[in-house]
């Protein structure tokens, strides 16, 4: 076995888990699971069987990442965050037939308690703040806060706010890295 994985979880058979991934206490992975290289999966967590995990993520505790969720590489999933995949549930109403896809694109981050209502796509970098309630696509670098999350800024590759308004044309620098941002309208894109 090329990754680690705590006496207290469980692997279904068929699910696979990439080189270096660590599964910690009370873990669940079901059998249809695909999981990247060197992901962490803190301590209850549960994985679906419609679910792919990219390389280089952490979902860390108390986080169900249900069917029909997509994480890319690199995506942070904050404590107890929660994602949903029925739209309108029912305990009485079988809904597995509308399951809806939600996709965290690569390296954006989902803040602890946060929760994604499915059918969405959370742009690449974007950083959803804590207890926030996304309802609504995202678009790449967008910082997103409150109940419903609304946009309140950018955010750098590195994980720092850019000093940018919400729309228009302007560049800025990433204080940390140097990196160069620019804004185009509504878009943002890294330029070096």
């Amino acid at each position: 076995m090329s990754y680690q994985v705590h006496p207290s979880a469980i692997i279904d058979d068929g699910a696979q888990v990439g080189s270096g991934s660590r599964i910690w206490h009370f873990v669940h992975v079901c059998a249809g699971a695909v999981i990247g290289r060197n992901v962490s999966l803190g301590q209850n967590v549960f994985v679906g069987n419609r679910v792919v995990i990219g390389n280089d993520c952490k979902v860390q505790n108390n986080v169900s990442v249900y069917d029909n969720v997509t994480l890319e590489d690199g995506v942070f999933c904050g404590p107890s965050m929660v994602f949903t995949n029925v739209y309108n549930p029912r305990s009485y109403v079988e809904r597995k037939d509308e399951f809806m896809d939600t996709v965290v694109c690569k390296g954006a981050t989902l803040g602890a308690n946060c929760t994604i209502i499915c059918g969405v796509i959370i742009g690449k970098f974007a950083f959803i703040g804590a207890g926030a309630v996304v309802n609504k696509s995202v678009p790449d670098y967008a910082l997103m806060v409150g109940v419903p999350a609304r946009q309140i800024g950018w955010m750098s590759e590195y994980g720092e706010q850019l000093d940018l308004p919400l729309n228009g044309n302007a560049d800025a620098h990433c204080k940390h890295t140097g990196s160069l941002y620019r804004l185009a309208g509504k878009n943002l894109e890294k330029v070096t």
